[in-house]
């Protein structure tokens, strides 16, 4: 439920502040009479959304087991790779979002009605298919249908309410620090997605190693207690791992983890030395200020 709370809060906070970026330049441009095509889109994007996780809940039932495991296991990588994708993105482009959105919106405005449309269904459709793909892909890993779900509406909720306040200037947040710290943890759950689409391709019989088991901490961490359950939900945590899903959690926790932090704390500080008043040359006359 945790995981997936935070899946529906990042990602639905990320897709409210870009429809809020959108709204706010056609009210600012005066052309606030082409909302409901934009809204349209919008709509349409989250329709889209719900219609794959529908399809992905109840599609493959009457499916062989090796089938249903090997089809979890393969969308369970491609969820994992689209969030990563995701974070790497947003943390390099997060700077400039709000002048590439509105470079579209204007080219938007000049190709008419279904233009708008279009646009509105490609900036949140990312969003919104990304969050059903992962959502599910956590879901089945934790086995708990009803939580997970009852988890992502909550942070969706939150994530629009936050948005709003955002929008309407009722609340200010650091969002560089917000999406570094939740895209931290993003990595963190995916690791744990991505163990677990290993164990489904190892039960479906295409990956090697199924019967190898690195340990078994089930007596120590009952997965039926409530710590079990915690880790289970959070970090999608297994108590008998083989040796396959170990190594490609810690590969890639250990890989994509470093490299996250390293662009987004290392932007972070070029963006303070930008801000950095530049010392004055010794050489060239420059009024002396006196800090108090």
């Amino acid at each position: 439920m945790l995981a997936n709370l935070l899946i529906g809060l990042r990602e639905g906070l990320e897709a409210g502040l870009v429809v809020g970026i959108l709204v706010a330049y056609l009210r600012r441009v005066g052309r606030a009479d082409v909302l409901p095509r934009l809204w349209i889109g919008v709509g349409v994007a989250i329709a889209l959304a719900l219609g794959l996780g529908a399809i992905l809940t109840w599609g493959p039932y009457g499916l062989s087991f090796q089938a249903q495991e090997a089809i979890g296991g393969v969308l369970s990588i491609v969820a994992v790779g689209l969030v990563t994708w995701m974070i790497f993105w947003m943390a390099r482009h997060a700077r400039g979002l709000k002048g590439e959105l509105e470079g579209r919106l204007d080219r938007a405005l000049a190709g008419g009605a279904t233009a708008l449309v279009v646009l509105g269904i490609i900036t949140v459709g990312r969003e919104s298919i990304e969050t059903a793909l992962f959502v599910w892909a956590s879901v089945k890993s934790t086995g708990n249908a009803a939580l997970g779900t009852l988890g992502a509406a909550i942070g969706l909720g939150i994530a629009v309410l936050i948005a709003y306040l955002v929008y309407r200037g009722a609340v200010r947040i650091n969002l560089r620090r917000f999406f570094v710290w939740t895209g931290a943890l993003l990595v963190v759950v995916a690791a744990g997605v991505l163990a677990y689409g290993i164990g489904d391709l190892q039960e479906a019989g295409l990956l090697p190693g199924g019967a190898a088991i690195a340990f078994d901490v089930a007596g120590a961490v009952p997965p039926t207690s409530w710590y079990g359950t915690l880790l289970a939900g959070f970090f999608n945590f297994t108590p008998e791992p083989t040796w396959f899903q170990l190594a490609g959690w810690i590969a890639y926790l250990a890989i994509v983890l470093a490299a996250f932090l390293a662009v987004s704390l290392g932007r972070g500080r070029d963006a303070g030395r930008r801000r950095r008043p530049e010392p004055a040359n010794a050489t060239s006359p420059q009024p002396i200020i006196a800090a108090n």
